[in-house]
């Protein structure tokens, strides 16, 4: 059980998926801004000059190892290393052909420009992530381009994360319209959302990495893929179907009130001893989930909400649902909890995570003590 004035809710973490940029790019891209500024200089020069100004100009080349960008320059192919470059949405051919070149894939704008406007299949080539070479005709560029044979992209959702942090990650790393997502969470039953949802998605939605192809797979397959892989697990520990919405609601809470894994089994069984006993679970994280709001920012008028169904302060049993999609590990504490009478449980260093278990209301008021001194002391 936490404490709202004393044990902040865990935090979900939300790394960046972006895929790296090979070192050669970026090294290229800062030798191309040096160069740049030079040539700004370089041109300041010229009008100085005058008359001259023609002579230097026709020889730039060989003053700044910039190519002249009156002239196309084109590679002749057919190229080297394979990279990645990132076609935005919308791009024009101008705009594809600048993002090719600060690849190295294309010698010049202009040379690819020309190429894509003397094919005639250009117009179908779609935004997305495409495996390129360097040094590639421009023409060859437009060709590969046009195959729409784009990188495979690899979402990854972590443990603990609710629905809408779902969506929001996979609308970033793939590119689908949210508006798709959100058409698909309406219909649950196109995308396999089993009758003992209730037709809530929350919590069914399988943490973990998917492999997507940007030109095949649409919002409703990936959302189908989560949900098939939840019931599979389901399915796998021979869980009773009556039983999956439980299991997952209680697995959703300890996934967001256990750090570590050792302490997760003690969440489960502390939470059984509530249920058996008739206690009110007082779980923060779940308050938090049915106000909208982080768990560190609820208050007093929060708790005493009786209007928020998944406040756990004033509702006793469980929460209408899960709050969270819960790993394995939270679904398998849940089935296997550890062997214990606490009733009790509060994080008493929030830098590592240390939590400590009770059996009696006077231990924990000693250990939210604990948690106290150690905020003064680090404060």
């Amino acid at each position: 059980m936490t404490d709202l004035f004393t044990a902040p809710a865990r935090s979900q973490a939300d790394p960046s998926l972006s895929g790296p940029r090979s070192g050669r790019r970026a090294q290229r891209r800062r030798r191309r801004n040096r160069r740049g500024r030079a040539l700004v200089v370089l041109l300041v020069a010229l009008v100085l000059v005058g008359g001259s100004g023609y002579a230097i100009w026709s020889n730039l080349d060989t003053l700044t190892g910039l190519s002249n960008p009156l002239e196309s320059k084109d590679f002749p192919g057919p190229g080297g290393d394979q990279v990645e470059v990132e076609i935005p949405n919308g791009a024009t051919g101008t705009v594809m052909g600048q993002e090719l070149y600060d690849a190295g894939v294309v010698a010049s704008v202009s040379a690819f420009t020309a190429a894509f406007e003397a094919n005639p299949d250009s117009v179908s080539i779609r935004p997305g992530t495409h495996a390129m070479l360097e040094e590639m005709s421009a023409r060859d560029a437009v060709a590969l381009l046009v195959k729409n044979e784009m990188v495979d992209l690899q979402l990854t959702i972590p443990e603990g994360y609710t629905v809408a942090q779902i969506v929001d990650r996979a609308v970033q790393v793939t590119g689908l319209p949210a508006e798709d997502f959100e058409a698909a969470l309406d219909a649950p039953k196109e995308i396999g959302l089993p009758k003992q949802a209730g037709g809530d998605v929350e919590g069914w939605l399988n943490p973990g990495t998917y492999t997507l192809k940007p030109d095949k797979d649409s919002a409703v397959g990936l959302l189908t893929q989560m949900v098939d892989r939840t019931e599979k697990s389901l399915r796998d520990k021979d869980i009773p179907g009556g039983d999956w919405e439980d299991v997952l609601t209680k697995a959703s809470l300890v996934e967001r009130e256990g750090l570590h894994p050792e302490d997760k089994p003690k969440i489960a069984r502390a939470i059984e001893n509530r249920l058996e006993d008739g206690m009110i679970l007082q779980i923060d994280a779940a308050v938090a989930y049915g106000a909208g709001k982080p768990g560190t920012e609820l208050t007093r008028k929060d708790l005493n909400n009786a209007k928020n169904r998944y406040n756990t302060y004033q509702h006793t049993g469980l929460p209408p649902g899960p709050i969270a999609s819960p790993g394995e590990t939270s679904i398998d504490a849940v089935l296997n909890p550890t062997p214990g009478d606490w009733k009790y449980w509060i994080t008493v260093n929030l830098d590592t995570g240390e939590t400590k278990f009770s059996e009696t209301y006077e231990q924990h008021l000693a250990y939210q003590q604990e948690l106290r001194d150690w905020q003064a002391a680090n404060g």
